[in-house]
């Protein structure tokens, strides 16, 4: 590849791309910092990529979606060659798995299932996946079974709850489910109050643990992604505060001056004119 070009390949052809990673680990001319890493030290950008790409969505940002969606692209090339330089797969194994995975898990496209609608999609997707692990000869037989324990713990709550739900133990309505957060609400109450909270540090993860599992529950059950909820919130009260700074810099003072009164007060002030521009 000559010096001063990346690759002789169109932009958008996916061996540009491959091209270029190969060249950026290659061990006499890559990059130092690409040449450094392996699995482990990529993987938190992968998951990062990740969440920039619903960021993007969140947003209806089809121009910056574009971009995220280059940058987890090429999360899946970086594991890919590094994969490739092991003799373990290439980027053509990768790209081959998930597409027979694809049509072996789609047979109502791509054979003769019958299905009804997307409920029973997603029963022959789970079912096709237990006899996938059964052949791969993994014993657990849960219905908990092949859930990762590398998810966001409030995705893996929700899967949890999902699969235990298909053996029917659910509550059928929403209302136990709130019935259960308020218990669960009064029992971390109790457990601030029975000791200083450095003294009582184990009882407390244990008990806002089962607040924040119930909270993933309520939102299953309201058909709400729990990550969309508080990535919503997050954004809410960002704005919300940076609201507040420029308040108080309008009155030639800034937050950390004021007293959790006049704090309060502008907060309010934020919220009002945010009904009011509504």
């Amino acid at each position: 590849m000559p010096a001063n070009e990346p690759t002789d390949l169109a932009p958008n052809d996916i061996r540009s791309l491959l091209k270029i990673m190969a060249r950026l680990r290659d061990p006499q001319a890559g990059c130092p910092w690409d040449l450094q890493q392996d699995f482990a030290s990529i993987a938190p950008y992968t998951v990062e990529e990740a969440y920039e790409v619903a960021d993007a969505i969140d947003r209806n940002d089809l121009a910056d979606l574009k971009d995220e969606l280059g940058d987890l692209l090429l999360q899946v090339v970086f594991h890919a060659q590094m994969a490739s330089e092991q003799g373990a797969f290439d980027f053509g194994d990768v790209v081959a798995s998930i597409s027979n995975k694809m049509v072996r898990r789609h047979p109502h496209i791509f054979a003769d299932t019958a299905v009804n609608d997307a409920g029973d999609v997603s029963s022959n997707w789970e079912e096709i996946k237990r006899r996938e692990r059964a052949a791969k000869g993994e014993a657990d037989t849960s219905a908990l079974a092949g859930i990762s324990r590398g998810l966001p713990e409030w995705q893996r709550a929700v899967k949890l709850q999902s699969r235990a739900a298909r053996t029917g133990f659910d509550w059928p309505q929403v209302a136990p489910v709130l019935d259960k957060l308020r218990e669960e609400i009064d029992e971390v109450q109790a457990e601030f109050a029975a000791a200083p909270v450095a003294d009582n540090q184990e009882r407390l993860r244990e008990e806002i643990g089962d607040v924040l599992f119930v909270c993933a529950n309520l939102a299953r059950h309201a058909k709400v992604d729990v990550g969309t909820a508080l990535r919503h919130a997050n954004h809410k009260f960002e704005r919300r505060f940076r609201a507040m700074e420029a308040l108080a810099a309008g009155q030639g003072g800034n937050m950390a001056d004021l007293t959790l009164e006049q704090q309060e007060a502008l907060w309010q002030a934020v919220k009002r004119d945010e009904k009011a521009g509504q």
